[in-house]
């Protein structure tokens, strides 16, 4: 079987991707009628009593709810509560340049807590160092505070791994190209 027919893209009821599931998960969801078919893949499985094509792209009948739970405390959920901010010079920063500071430093009984962390870049959080922000004489862009918004779904794949019947599904931030290197 070739290794796009590997996997297969779960749509919710308005066709939006939601994510990457396993072809033989897929099969099970068809035969317990919780999803459609909307493209299959020309590999096709074998068993002693049937043939089945492998799904592409399978579509829930019913809607897709999201629990709702609280943010998970994570370096990532801090960085996108924070814009992938640093909160005292306001400078947007690339992942290996942003870190996260203790607002109250642990040494005093500062805790590591949604509304004790902020995004800080490497050079605001050396000058800061072991102080609050009032004793470095820097101020917070804004106050930490938990989230209260859920984590967008997001489906990170290449646009060189993507199986061509995905391409009416998936969201692409740059032109895609065919195999011959032109643009579609």
């Amino acid at each position: 079987m070739h290794t796009d027919a590997t996997r297969t893209l779960l749509l919710d009821q308005g066709y939006q991707p939601i994510k990457v599931i396993s072809w033989q998960r897929a099969i099970t969801l068809i035969t317990l009628r919780k999803v459609e078919v909307v493209e299959e893949y020309d590999a096709q499985v074998r068993t002693s009593s049937m043939i089945v094509q492998v799904p592409a792209v399978v579509r829930l009948h019913k809607a897709f709810r999201r629990h709702a739970r609280p943010v998970k405390f994570s370096r990532v959920n801090i960085y996108a509560r924070d814009g992938h901010r640093c909160q005292y010079c306001g400078a947007t920063c690339g992942i290996d340049r942003l870190t996260y500071d203790h607002v109250v430093p642990r040494s005093r009984g500062g805790r590591t807590t949604w509304d004790n962390i902020v995004s800080c870049c490497v050079t605001c959080n050396a000058r800061k160092s072991n102080r609050t922000p009032a004793e470095a004489r820097m101020a917070l862009l804004s106050t930490p505070e938990r989230p209260r918004w859920m984590p967008s779904v997001q489906i990170r794949v290449s646009t060189r791994s993507v199986p061509d019947a995905w391409r009416d599904y998936v969201y692409w931030t740059g032109e895609i190209e065919h195999d011959d290197g032109g643009p579609d």
